[in-house]
């Protein structure tokens, strides 16, 4: 299943904190299409590709979230 990010849409970290998107952009040095959110009163840039990762869970076993980023679905917002 492919996993769509949209501007609004509201994601859980895998450390626990949510964020929302707020627009998806381009790196003007790479043309690498990356993600804007924010978090916490904070905007942040990541990487698409890394935005949509599995966890690492070798550096992080106890964490039960199979993504880096997981969709909130609209019955948990």
């Amino acid at each position: 299943m492919e996993r769509i990010v949209k501007a609004g849409q509201k994601y859980r970290h895998f450390k626990g904190y949510i964020c929302e998107v707020l627009l998806l952009a381009k790196d003007s040095e790479t043309t690498e299409d990356v993600v804007v959110y924010n978090h916490d009163g904070q905007n942040w840039v990541r990487p698409l590709a890394m935005f949509l990762s599995e966890v690492d869970h070798e550096k992080y076993p106890d964490v039960k979230q199979k993504y880096r980023f997981e969709l909130i679905k609209e019955e948990e917002k």
